[in-house]
């Protein structure tokens, strides 16, 4: 198919791989009240603990979660917005285990200060499956997520060879700082932007993942930066709101912008490339119909071993395959 053809855009990251097991026998998320209480005709509450309602990736994730619960008999899922707070994400975690669920699922605010929460639903035998950003240390049933590391250095590569195969100056605005796509997206970026020494990073500032705080921060960068040439930002409303801070300042047309997400939604990035505010997104799929795959697995069909990790896919999104990308992804107009 024409789609498959394009080789030159879509960047295959290990769909869906495992990449290693954990067992019942040995897993304490997996094991004693979870184990004893699986199987088919029964109700399970599922306690989902989102890190912000407020962006739009959540808030597909969450949607992806709750409509892939309603294929599967006696599955409830119970959402919580932690507004980007730690001590309010721990809190909810806290309400979801006096609550008796059966199964968490969590996108961490922030790892550091999420990680011990985590660990003690794991450790009452409460399965965890970690959405997205990560927690430290390995206490918790399975991880679910993209591959950030090598989308970051897929963009810095694009920034290389195609955005400014000539060098130039890019400034960063990055994700919320101690989450690990954060950190991670811009440790790829730098990799891939290594072999073409004349890119050069000017400034780099978090923008909290959020659009308006996108456009305020790329307002002040401009200013203290007037010449640039890119913007690379770690998700695509804060590169939106950054193309805004341009606009306002008649420079939209002279920056270049890429994202990160590719959501498949009107609002989202692949149509803000097909309409031409973006020159590049690189998918991150938000893993909800796969967390709840896999609790099912675990809960209904009783399955005594898990992947400890399953990485998701990406491609990289243009304007000559956003179209196309946007259908095949599942978007609705």
């Amino acid at each position: 198919m024409r789609y498959a053809r394009r080789a030159a855009t879509i960047l295959a990251l290990t769909a869906l791989v495992a990449t290693s097991a954990c067992s019942v026998e040995d897993d304490p998320g997996t094991s004693s009240d979870a184990s004893a209480t699986c199987g088919t005709g029964k109700d399970f509450l599922i306690g989902m603990s989102q890190a912000n309602n407020a962006e739009p990736y959540r808030q597909v994730m969450n949607d992806d979660v709750t409509n892939a619960a309603k294929s599967v008999p006696g599955f409830k899922v119970v959402v919580s917005d932690a507004a980007q707070d730690n001590s309010k994400q721990v809190a909810d975690v806290e309400n979801f285990l006096s609550q008796g669920i059966n199964l968490l699922i969590i996108s961490p605010n922030e790892a550091k200060p999420l990680t011990a929460v985590v660990k003690k639903a794991y450790d009452q035998g409460i399965p965890v499956i970690v959405l997205d950003r990560k927690v430290e240390g390995d206490a918790y049933t399975a991880f679910i997520g993209g591959d950030n590391v090598a989308i970051g250095r897929a963009a810095g590569e694009y920034y290389a060879k195609t955005l400014l195969p000539q060098g130039g100056k890019v400034v960063e605005i990055s994700g919320l700082p101690g989450s690990t796509p954060a950190a991670e997206r811009a440790q790829g970026f730098r990799e891939g932007i290594a072999s073409n020494p004349k890119i050069e990073i000017v400034a780099s500032q978090t923008a909290e993942w959020l659009r308006e705080k996108g456009q305020s921060v790329m307002d002040a960068m401009l200013k203290a930066n007037p010449d640039i040439d890119a913007v690379y930002s770690h998700n695509d409303p804060m590169a939106e709101g950054a193309y805004l801070a341009a606009k306002a300042a008649g420079k939209e047309t002279a920056i270049k912008f890429t994202g990160i997400d590719a959501l498949p939604v009107p609002s989202g990035g692949i149509k803000a490339v097909e309409q031409g505010r973006l020159q590049a997104t690189f998918q991150y799929p938000t893993g909800g119909r796969e967390a709840i795959d896999m609790a099912k697995k675990i809960l209904v069909d009783c399955t005594k071993d898990v992947p400890k990790t399953t990485t998701l896919g990406t491609m990289q999104i243009t304007k000559e395959n956003a179209a196309e990308a946007y259908t095949t992804l599942g978007g609705k107009q």
